[in-house]
C-alpha cells in the first residue's frame, strides 16, 4: 500500500527580485503550475497552495488544484502550511510536505523520498533530505547549509560553516578537510506531521536560528528530533533571481 501523504506549497505574490514569481511564464505555463506537477509526480493524494493572493487563487484554482487562501502577515510558510492544515481539519497524524512554490524543477522522487522519510521512524515528527558535497568549494559557501547527522540518522546541528571541521587544522591558512568524513549539504524540503506543526508555531525563535539565519535550529534547540535521508539527488536551485528564471525556462522549454 502507497504512503498517503499531501503536499502544501505556500506561494506569495510579493517577492523583492521577482515580483509576482510564482504566476512568471516559464516555458508556456506558470511556475505554479510545474510546481504543481511536480507534486502531483510524486504521489501525493492531495496537493493544496497556500497563498494570500487572489491572482494566484485563480489561476491556481484553473488547474483544477485546490487553493487555501491564508493570513498575509506569517512570517514563514511553515506557518502558512499550519494554518491551511488547521483550516482543512487534517489529523494530527497527517503527514504533510512542503513543496516551495519556485521549485519548478525539484525531482518528484525527493518529494516522495522526503515523507517516507518521516513515515518510516517514531522518534521525530519532522524530516529532511541531505546530499554528499563531492565539490570542497561547497563546504566552504556559506550558501550551503551543512548537517550532521548522528549513527541513527537525526540531525545533531545545521550550520553555514564547514561542520565538522576537524581540530588539527582548524585556524590554519588555506585548510582542506581531510577526507576522512562526508561532508553533507541540507537540501530544504521537510515532511511533518500536523502535531509536530502545531507545537512548532508555539514555539519562539532561539538564539541559534538567528545566528545562523536557520529556521530548523528552533527544533534542535527545542530538543526535538528532525530525521535526515541523504540522497544520491542533489535538486537544481529554485527561481529568485531574473537569471534563475531564464536558466529554468531553457531546460523546461527543451524537455
Amino acid at each position: 500500500m502507497s504512503l498517503a501523504f499531501k503536499v502544501v506549497i505556500p506561494a506569495r505574490f510579493a517577492s523583492t527580485r521577482l515580483p509576482g514569481k510564482p504566476l512568471l511564464d516559464i516555458a508556456g505555463k506558470p511556475m505554479i503550475a510545474h510546481v504543481c506537477a511536480r507534486a502531483q509526480e510524486a504521489g501525493a493524494e492531495e496537493v493544496v497552495v497556500a497563498t494570500d493572493n487572489a491572482e494566484i487563487q485563480q489561476v491556481v484554482t484553473a488547474l483544477g488544484i485546490r487553493v487555501v487562501m491564508t493570513d498575509p502577515n506569517h512570517q514563514s510558510g511553515t506557518e502558512r502550511i499550519a494554518e491551511v492544515a488547521r483550516l482543512c481539519g487534517w489529523d494530527r497524524d497527517q503527514i504533510i510536505v512542503n513543496l516551495q512554490g519556485d521549485e519548478p524543477l525539484i525531482p518528484p522522487a525527493l518529494i516522495s523520498e522526503v515523507a517516507q522519510t518521516l513515515a518510516n521512524q517514531k522518534l521525530a515528527g519532522i524530516a529532511t533530505l541531505a546530499a554528499k558535497i563531492s565539490n570542497v568549494a561547497e563546504i566552504f559557501n556559506p550558501n550551503a547549509v551543512k548537517v550532521v547527522l548522528n549513527r541513527m540518522g537525526y540531525a545533531l546541528y545545521f550550520s553555514r560553516a564547514p561542520i565538522p571541521w576537524e581540530r588539527d587544522s582548524f585556524g590554519q591558512l588555506d585548510a582542506q578537510p581531510s577526507g576522512k568524513i562526508d561532508y553533507l549539504r541540507h537540501i530544504g524540503m521537510y515532511a511533518y506531521t500536523v502535531g509536530f506543526l502545531e507545537r512548532y508555531c508555539a514555539w519562539e525563535p532561539s538564539i541559534l536560528e538567528t545566528i545562523e539565519a536557520l529556521e530548523q535550529l528552533r527544533i534542535l534547540w527545542q530538543g526535538e528530533a528532525i530525521a535526515v535521508s541523504v540522497v544520491d539527488t542533489t535538486p537544481q536551485a529554485g527561481v529568485d533571481t531574473p537569471e534563475d528564471l531564464a536558466r529554468v525556462t531553457q531546460i523546461l522549454t527543451i524537455n
